[in-house]
C-alpha cells in the first residue's frame, strides 16, 4: 500500500532563558519594547507535521512518500529522513526560501515567546499529486496534514478529482480556517483525524453535527490523550483503544503525529482498525517518553514486548511479522 504524507517540514530552534520575562517588562513602556534575552540553552530539532508522520512510518518500515516544500537548506534533513526509511523525492525545493522554522524562547516560568517562519512551506501549493503518483506507480492513500492552507485545499480537491482516497488531518491549521474551508477539506475523506478539542471545533465551525460528519467521512478517528483513541463509522460499533503504560513523561510534542504514523502503518500492513490504532498508541507512547518529535528509537524487541503487555498475545501475533 503506497501512502503519501503531505504536510509541513520545519526545524525548531528552542532556547531557554533562566530568568522570568515578567521581570524584564516595564508596565508603562510596553508600547516601545526592545529586549534581548541571553539564553543558556539551544536545541535544534527536526519537525513539521508531514516530516514527523513520515519519520514514524519509516521507522515502522512502510516507506512513506513525503510531499511538502523545503528550502535549499534541506540537504541534511533529507539525508536523515532517507536514512530512516522515508521517500523524499517528492519534496519540492524552493530556490529562494528557507525551510520553515519555529524559533521559541522559554523562561523559568515556562512562558514562551516564539515566531514561526513559513518560508518554503508556501510553495507546497505548487505540488501536483499526479506527478507524485506517476513517479511511484500510483497512490492508495494520501494523508493531508497541516500545511500551507492553499496546498491542503489543492491536494484535497485533486484527490477527489482523481479518486484517490485521502485522510483529512487539519491539526494546527484548524484555528485559522473558516467553516467553508473545513467543509471542503473533510467532505468525502476516508479518514478524519482530530483530537477531542478539535472535534468540537470542527462541529462548531462547520455547523455540522457529529452524525452529519460521520455521514460525510468513512472513519472518524479522535485521539483522547491519556484515554487513548476512538474510531467511529456510520452504522458500525465504536472502536476504543487504550494506551500502554508510560515509563516516563518527557515531552508531549509530536505525540499526535506519532499516533498517525502508527495508524497509517497499520493500514499499509493491512491489519484491522483496532490493531492499527494499537500500533499508533504504542508509537505515541515512545514519543511522549522522549524529548523531541524524531528523537525516539524504535527497537523491535522492546516495542513488541510492551505492545504484547498492553494488548495481548493475539494482537502481538498479528503485528510482529510486519516489524521484521
Amino acid at each position: 500500500m503506497r501512502i503519501a504524507v503531505t504536510g509541513s517540514i520545519a526545524t525548531d530552534h528552542l532556547m531557554t532563558f533562566p530568568g522570568r520575562f515578567a521581570d524584564q517588562l516595564v508596565a508603562d513602556q510596553l508600547h516601545t519594547v526592545s529586549l534581548s534575552f541571553l539564553v543558556d540553552k539551544l536545541d535544534v530539532r527536526r519537525g513539521g507535521v508531514g516530516a514527523n508522520i513520515a519519520f514514524g512510518m519509516g521507522q515502522l518500515g512502510t516507506r512513506p512518500i513525503l510531499v511538502g516544500a523545503a528550502g535549499p537548506d534541506f540537504d541534511e534533513y533529507r539525508a536523515w529522513l532517507e536514512r530512516h526509511g522515508v521517500d523524499t523525492d517528492s519534496v519540492r525545493i524552493s530556490e529562494t526560501l528557507h525551510t520553515a522554522r519555529f524559533v521559541c524562547t522559554t523562561d523559568a516560568d515556562h512562558n514562551q515567546i516564539g515566531s514561526f517562519y513559513t518560508g518554503a512551506m508556501s510553495e507546497a501549493r505548487l505540488i501536483e499529486l499526479k506527478t507524485v503518483a506517476d513517479r511511484v506507480g500510483g497512490l492508495d492513500l494520501v494523508s493531508i496534514g497541516a500545511d500551507d492552507p492553499e496546498a491542503m485545499l489543492r491536494h484535497t480537491e485533486e484527490c477527489r478529482t482523481r479518486n484517490i482516497p485521502f485522510a483529512a488531518d487539519f491539526s494546527q491549521q484548524i484555528a485559522r480556517m473558516e467553516g467553508d474551508e473545513i467543509r471542503i477539506l473533510l467532505d468525502g475523506a476516508t479518514y478524519l483525524f482530530s483530537n477531542e478539542y478539535e472535534k468540537g471545533l470542527i462541529e462548531t465551525k462547520t455547523g455540522w453535527s457529529d452524525e452529519e460528519i460521520l455521514g460525510r467521512v468513512g472513519h472518524r478517528v479522535t485521539t483522547l490523550g491519556a484515554r487513548g483513541v476512538r474510531i467511529e463509522r456510520a452504522g458500525a460499533p465504536v472502536i476504543e483503544v487504550g494506551v500502554p503504560d508510560e515509563e516516563r513523561k518527557a515531552d508531549p510534542t509530536g505525540v499526535g503525529d506519532a499516533f498517525r504514523a502508527g495508524f497509517l502503518s497499520g493500514l499499509a500492513w493491512g491489519v484491522g482498525l483496532e490493531r492499527a490504532a494499537q500500533v499508533g498508541c504504542m508509537l505515541a507512547t515512545l514519543v511522549i517518553e522522549t524529548v523531541g518529535t524524531q528523537e525516539y528509537q524504535l527497537r523491535r524487541g522492546h516495542f513488541m514486548e510492551r505492545f504484547t503487555k498492553a494488548y495481548g498475545d493475539e494482537a502481538a501475533g498479528e503485528v510482529r511479522g510486519y516489524l521484521g
